[in-house]
């Protein structure tokens, strides 16, 4: 970089044009950044899968743009201690319980399967580190220029840098659009260390197998992550607030799902708080009582894993300085197209309304960049999936059953368990089912939910119908191949269009 510098002012002063004025000009110029006098047409602060989707989608479309990532990395928190990282760990301990628990019935007999933990998190650390410079493959590729430190506004047209390597630059842009995603949600009284009290990030970096974990909330992330303890040997303990687990779930998919991971042996403590974590002598005690009041009482475990949701995150981006309106939940609003009351300034992903889910983050970008690129975007809420990766995974598009009697819709359900589909038969993968509503009157597909092997890989037919305004009877008449875990969608389709399905 120094010889880079040298040769650009070298250069500059054979020209004639360098001064003590253009000097620091010409060494912006030389480290790849955007001078003072170039006006990018979007600056994306933030490099998750919202922000460096956007980016790209915005420079195929003939836009300047350029990233800020301060992490060092790109990919944000889903690539690098989130959603991809947690799914390495998943895939890897189900195979270990697979060996440990499975594979003799098949006729495949192994003796000494043990867990090498070390190895384990190394598998997940190359992945990681693997996809991250994909990424940045892809931003040189398509000639996104990646600026690595903090981005704060300073107006609706200039963004401040603290760079990584402790210098700063300011970028002026026509756009700005913010991407800096989510943070864990704190809980008072329960101080995170991400050593014995443990954030999902910490979870993912655990150095040993604990012997005893209590997980603070049973949502997605809680469930997957206790999941993966337990396959490996912990005795898990999970403690929800509320009366049930995963409460955007629809309550009949919820209680079987409940079902299903105590049998393989994780504890629900539901409708209890817990007010106080304090680590003592190395161990982590808990001081829990009803949500609704009683007696306090003590849970000890080696580690504790707080997953109560997450909330936006915008600290240090300036936006109370540039005028940005956020609204009581400390989320951006934004207009139809993206944008901010302040003209010029966009936001997408987990600082925003709507699920706070990766690929929503990504589907908001390219629609955000495709409007301020003169193009139309649109992104259909209602048609985002969900998806826990347990065993089995839980899966689920549009409207539950709970929602579609709230919002007094005459509907009508189609249910098949896997227990009557051929393929799950005959691999043994015959927990869960598919569960399908549909207006009553028109037929019209609301909502899918499926829980079983591979569901999150089965609900994007479903999410497919309700983008184009299927019926159930559409999704039921579409051929879907034999045998496949995927026909237990079909079958819940007939019983929804026409009362009962053919193999049940």
């Amino acid at each position: 970089m120094a010889m880079a510098m040298a040769a650009a002012v070298a250069f500059q002063r054979a020209s004639g044009r360098v001064s003590m004025f253009n000097l620091p000009r010409v060494y912006a110029a030389a480290r790849g950044f955007s001078t003072a006098e170039e006006k990018i047409d979007l600056v994306v602060i933030g490099g998750g899968p919202g922000g460096y989707v956007a980016s790209i989608k915005a420079a195929q479309l003939g836009l300047k743009v350029a990233c800020i990532e301060g992490r060092g990395t790109l990919g944000g928190t889903c690539l690098n201690v989130g959603c991809i990282p947690s799914k390495a760990l998943l895939n890897s301990s189900h195979m270990y319980h697979e060996a440990t628990h499975h594979f003799a019935h098949y006729g495949v007999n192994v003796q000494g399967v043990s867990v090498d933990f070390t190895k384990m998190q190394n598998q997940k650390d190359t992945a990681v580190d693997n996809l991250t410079k994909g990424i940045e493959g892809l931003f040189k590729k398509n000639k996104v220029q990646y600026v690595k430190g903090w981005g704060k506004m300073k107006s609706a047209n200039e963004v401040e840098v603290a760079l990584n390597d402790g210098t700063s630059t300011t970028l002026k842009t026509k756009n700005i659009l913010l991407a800096t995603g989510s943070e864990v949600t704190p809980l008072p009284g329960v101080p995170v260390d991400e050593e014995k009290i443990v954030s999902s990030t910490g979870a993912l970096a655990l150095k040993e197998i604990p012997k005893r974990l209590v997980v603070i909330g049973a949502g997605y992330i809680g469930l997957e992550m206790g999941s993966v303890y337990k396959r490996l040997g912990a005795e898990v303990t999970v403690v929800e607030f509320l009366d049930h687990i995963v409460p955007t779930l629809d309550s009949e998919i919820r209680r079987s799902f409940q079902r299903s991971l105590e049998k393989q042996g994780l504890t629900f403590k539901l409708g209890t708080k817990v007010s106080k974590g304090e680590v003592v002598n190395g161990v982590v005690k808990l001081s829990t009582e009803p949500s609704k009041g009683g007696e306090v009482s003590e849970i000890e475990c080696d580690v504790c894993l707080v997953s109560i949701g997450r909330r936006p995150y915008l600290t240090g981006l300036g936006a109370d300085a540039v005028g940005v309106s956020v609204d009581k939940r400390g989320r951006v609003e934004v207009d139809e197209h993206f944008q901010t009351n302040v003209k010029g300034v966009y936001a997408i992903g987990d600082i925003i309304h709507g699920p706070m889910l990766a690929h929503k983050a990504e589907e908001d970008g390219v629609a955000c960049v495709e409007h301020i690129a003169g193009k139309v975007g649109h992104v259909n809420y209602a048609t985002v999936p969900s998806i826990c990766y347990t065993h089995p995974e839980v899966a689920m598009v549009g409207l539950s059953e709970d929602e579609a009697k709230k919002q007094g819709i005459n509907y009508k359900v189609g249910k098949f368990s896997f227990m009557a589909n051929s393929r799950a038969r005959v691999v043994e993968s015959t927990e869960g089912m598919v569960k399908v509503i549909a207006d009553k009157q028109t037929d019209k597909l609301l909502g899918v939910i499926i829980m079983g092997a591979n569901a999150g890989e089965m609900i994007h037919e479903a999410c497919v119908a309700l983008e184009y305004g299927a019926s159930a009877e559409d999704l039921a008449r579409t051929c879907h191949g034999h045998p496949t875990m995927s026909e237990a969608v079909k079958e819940a389709a007939i019983a929804a269009a026409f009362g009962k399905p053919i193999n049940s």
